[in-house]
């Protein structure tokens, strides 16, 4: 599972950093700039989301050791 979720925040990531390219400052909220921001909000999300699943995951490792 640690494999999986590393291997799923790199590629939000990647995603990040390739649409945050593509954003026009000027007209952020227009044609495919538009688009490149809701995915990196999307990306953001999905890395925090795999980050909580992690740690979540630890908590269930450490309760079961008690």
């Amino acid at each position: 599972m640690k494999i999986l979720t590393t291997v799923l925040t790199i590629i939000a990531i990647v995603l990040i950093i390739f649409n945050a390219t593509k954003i026009d400052f000027n007209a952020p909220f227009k044609d495919e700039s538009y688009t490149a921001v809701l995915t990196v909000i999307a990306g953001l999300c999905a890395v925090i989301l795999l980050q909580i699943l992690r740690l979540s995951k630890k908590i269930e490792a450490l309760q079961k050791k008690r």
